[in-house]
């Protein structure tokens, strides 16, 4: 079916300053070639807001709807999915969210979004928790562009020498590639991975793919068992959370390419807390020069503390 939108978006395409793609099919593969060059990543921040030609030569949501589309997603646009019932209201209300983000946000910061689509210069990576709980771009206002963000349980960073994972090839991917200026690794209140990192006994079973993973903090375990032993479990877990994330930071430094560019002020390594009940925020930077790192035994040193809230 051919939609009579169709020539319009392509006519706004050719005038925009997109990369011109050219794509074909080869066996069950789209494959794409890119021909133009990347522009400079800040060439959008301007306070004059977007185009307005360029705004109005795209279709609007009016344009490319029903007229009864706001009847049919009514109400969906408040509240939040635990207060929605139903699989067809739940994507109503995604798809509300979706358009309403289109025409709110999209339209009216087009050369960003134009940008954005040629290239990505972002000066933070985020390693955060997969908890539905922790969102960094909704609690620190991160938005699209800003931060590359890879999200696992217990928000941890394993050793070079534990082989390949997600998680460090997201790293090696920011920090080569993208030459991302700063890391930081976002632990949480009431975190369930730590706590199952605590209660963890050594014999586990192979197919536990939770406790293999939330075995990579197994040093803050140990540390934690030592410097707690006077302390409820529950406290034990508090502190588990905070010491876990800096041994995730000792940990980034086991990564040459990381290492390297850390020595030569060109990375910065910080954790970061998010304390749900009392919605404060603490912020931390690995001292580099005063850290002690070798596999045998290694120490932190962090500095420019911050407590938020």
């Amino acid at each position: 079916m051919v939609w009579p939108i169709r020539s319009r978006i392509i006519s706004s395409v050719l005038r925009s300053k997109a990369p011109l793609v050219a794509s074909y099919v080869h066996g069950d593969s789209l494959v794409s070639s890119i021909t133009r060059p990347c522009p400079k990543f800040m060439n959008w921040v301007r306070k004059d807001g977007c185009h307005a030609s360029a705004a109005a030569s795209l279709p609007s949501f009016k344009e490319k709807q029903p007229e009864d589309i706001g009847n049919e997603n009514k109400g969906l646009d408040v509240g939040n999915m635990t207060e929605i019932d139903g699989y067809l209201n739940l994507f109503g209300l995604m798809k509300q969210r979706f358009l309403n983000f289109k025409n709110q946000k999209y339209m009216k910061e087009l050369d960003h979004y134009e940008s954005l689509a040629e290239a990505q210069y972002p000066k933070f990576m985020v390693i955060a928790c997969a908890d539905s709980r922790v969102c960094p771009s909704n609690i620190l206002g991160f938005q699209p562009g800003e931060v590359f963000m890879i999200r696992n349980i217990a928000n941890l960073v394993p050793m070079m020498k534990n082989g390949p994972s997600e998680c460090n090839a997201a790293l090696q991917f920011a920090v080569t590639t993208l030459q991302v200026e700063n890391i930081l690794v976002i632990g949480h209140s009431s975190c369930a991975g730590i706590e199952a990192l605590m209660k963890m006994q050594e014999d586990t079973e192979p197919r536990n793919y939770i406790h293999n993973w939330v075995a990579n903090g197994k040093v803050a375990k140990s540390k934690t068992k030592a410097a707690t032993s006077h302390l409820c479990f529950d406290q034990q877990c508090r502190f588990c959370e905070k010491e876990s994330i800096n041994q995730s930071l000792l940990n980034l430094l086991s990564y040459p390419w990381i290492k390297d560019r850390v020595r030569k002020d060109l990375l910065s390594i910080h954790g970061g807390y998010y304390d749900f009940s009392k919605c404060s925020f603490e912020k931390w930077t690995l001292d580099f020069k005063e850290c002690n790192v070798n596999e045998e035994r290694s120490s932190y040193v962090v500095k420019e503390k911050e407590f938020w809230c």
